[in-house]
């Protein structure tokens, strides 16, 4: 099993990066938070996870080994898979999701997309004894001009994601018109809660 991927960042979008390795590109499935540490970067080193199934061999690539151990730990769970795991992680911050189990807030856990009563209760009953908070606060978002290209950034992560593209459309436009200042990673997070 691989346990890390060092090399050149080739391609990245929010959903998805391409490292080059001695002349092999992987490709990586990543949430949000790796996207936004990628950002910028010419090289970087992955912590990966290799999920191998009869229809297909996918690459989850994170920034730190903390955002894996808790994806590891959320696929642990029944009911919850790798995409399921990715979406918690892009909606929510490391140390925050951290923080949410511990404390058995379900009601944050059902806010995204794809979690439910049962499988949010079922995250924090499985993994209470499991996370540990790790103390890390959140860094303070740096502005950026944003122009269509990161609305259309945005809608192209969120199609990726799998949800559909005109309602990612609807959303995003209306977002950026209300916050305009707001980052790629922003919008984006904030629209996987009102999808």
């Amino acid at each position: 099993m691989l346990d890390y991927i060092k090399g050149d960042v080739v391609e990245l979008t929010p959903a998805s990066v391409v490292v080059e390795v001695s002349g092999l590109g992987y490709m990586a499935h990543i949430s949000l938070n790796t996207y936004s540490a990628l950002n910028g970067l010419k090289s970087c080193k992955l912590y990966v996870y290799e999920s191998i199934r009869e229809d297909a061999h996918l690459l989850f690539g994170f920034m730190e080994k903390r955002e894996r151990e808790l994806f590891l730990h959320l696929i642990s769970v029944s009911g919850v898979g790798a995409n399921t795991a990715r979406m918690v992680l892009s909606s929510i911050a490391t140390y925050e999701l951290e923080g949410i189990i511990v404390s058995g807030n379900s009601n944050a856990l059902k806010s995204v997309k794809g979690i439910g009563s049962k499988t949010a209760e079922r995250i924090i009953i499985d993994l209470k004894d499991k996370v540990k908070i790790s103390g890390e606060t959140a860094s303070p978002a740096t502005p950026s001009d944003l122009t269509s290209e990161a609305v259309k950034e945005a809608i192209s992560a969120l199609t990726m994601l799998g949800f559909n593209q005109l309602a990612s459309q609807k959303v995003v436009n209306k977002i950026y018109r209300e916050k305009p200042a707001l980052s790629v990673e922003e919008i984006i997070k904030n629209a996987l809660k009102m999808l």
